[in-house]
């Protein structure tokens, strides 16, 4: 099944709520794969800031961008969805975004709906919006590219509008159903809720797929929780990253008191794990299965000749 048609079920599913988790690097997609996480989102901020050390500020281009998720994408199965930003340009930038997305490999592209020049990173101070008509044109175009090669890319708009300075409430409903209707959106996202009363009454004008991110909601909400409220996906994207971060910095601050003690004393606490001697790995990590297949069959090529 291609990744495309993958990802377009998983959202319609009746009975489970997709949960997306951020994809801080190629390897662990791997591992988020292989312990059951069914999509991942190649972020700017997540994913290209791991790679490049870069704020989110719109400082990567779309080349780095779609580089980052191919490599992601060619080491998994499941669907890869990538962070669009802006678009990265005008109508034929968005184009060629989508086009570039859907010949890595990719199943699905995230715009959202602040301004090309003034970009911000999600939950940021500041963030406006374009107008209503630049933003369904945003999507409209990326929905018509994506139909000339590939109807089941899933294109998905954000909606920054509630926190917006030119934002609100009122703002952010009319516009989650604009970029369903008239830009044709097949997934639909609020970016900063704040109650899961405002998560109700957005999820009463969207008619397809549509999740909301954390935002300002006291704590991230369960998959339960996001099932009794109607949701298709759970945006979870943020915890690959954050254990990653949290377990290093918590590592090395032992490793500066303990020397290598702090590695033995960490092995011992996580003893089942591939990575400590525990379980395999569901593929080989180094590669060397794989060479050695390929110089067995060539040896005996030329045995033969």
């Amino acid at each position: 099944m291609k990744p495309t048609t993958k990802l377009r079920q998983l959202l319609r599913r009746k009975n489970k709520v997709l949960a997306v988790l951020g994809a801080p690097n190629a390897f662990h997609a791997k591992i988020m794969e292989a312990n059951g996480v069914e999509a991942c989102f190649v972020g700017t901020s997540i994913t290209g800031g791991n790679y490049t050390g870069q704020p989110d500020l719109g400082i990567l281009s779309m080349t780095e961008c779609v580089e980052f998720a191919k490599w992601i994408a060619k080491s998994v199965k499941i669907p890869v969805i990538l962070d669009g930003d802006t678009g990265h340009g005008g109508i034929m930038a968005v184009r060629r975004l989508v086009r570039e997305c859907i010949e890595a490999g990719l199943a699905g592209l995230r715009l959202d709906d602040q301004p090309l020049d003034q970009k911000r990173r999600t939950g940021s101070v500041g963030i406006s919006v374009i107008s209503r008509d630049d933003a369904v044109t945003r999507y409209r175009v990326a929905v018509d590219a994506k139909n000339e090669i590939d109807r089941d890319f899933v294109i998905m708009a954000q909606c920054y509008a509630r926190n917006a300075v030119n934002g609100g409430m009122a703002e952010l409903l009319k516009r989650l159903r604009l970029y369903e209707t008239d830009g044709g959106a097949d997934w639909v996202q609020f970016e900063s809720p704040h109650s899961v009363a405002e998560i109700k009454r957005a999820r009463r004008v969207v008619k397809g797929p549509f999740s909301a991110m954390k935002g300002q909601l006291p704590r991230a909400l369960t998959l339960a929780e996001h099932k009794a409220l109607g949701l298709n996906a759970a945006w979870y994207t943020f915890l690959p990253d954050q254990v990653l971060k949290v377990s290093a910095w918590a590592f090395f601050q032992e490793y500066k008191k303990k020397d290598m003690r702090a590695w033995d004393e960490f092995v011992q606490a996580h003893p089942d794990t591939p990575f400590t001697g525990g379980t395999k790995l569901p593929w080989d990590a180094t590669g060397m299965t794989e060479l050695s297949k390929f110089e067995a069959k060539y040896a005996s090529s030329r045995k033969r000749r």
